[in-house]
């Protein structure tokens, strides 16, 4: 019998999430929406020439997904602190 182990995308090991995951949270969501996009810009680069130039943009826009999910999360999981009344008075007392 031979077992089949899924080999997971590019986007999927950088934000260490299963695509074909139901019932995701609104975190694991907004990943994978950023690892799609990464999976689309890794598929581009590999079919296409590798010129120095493009080679950089893939880096630094590799980099700029991985930030702008970092952003996303955080505007999403602030909620449970400011909601916190002590957390409110520790930012002020700050």
């Amino acid at each position: 019998m031979i077992k089949e182990t899924k080999i997971p995308s590019i986007g999927e090991q950088v934000f260490e999430l299963d695509l074909s995951k139901e019932n995701m949270t609104p975190e694991e969501e907004v990943s994978a929406l950023f690892a799609k996009a990464l999976n689309i810009m890794a598929n581009n680069y590999k079919e296409t020439s590798k010129h120095p130039i493009k080679s950089l943009l893939f880096d630094h826009a590799y980099g700029q997904v991985v930030s702008a999910e970092l952003a996303v999360k955080k505007v999403l999981t602030i909620k449970h602190y400011t909601e916190n009344e002590n957390f409110r008075e520790e930012i002020i007392a700050e």
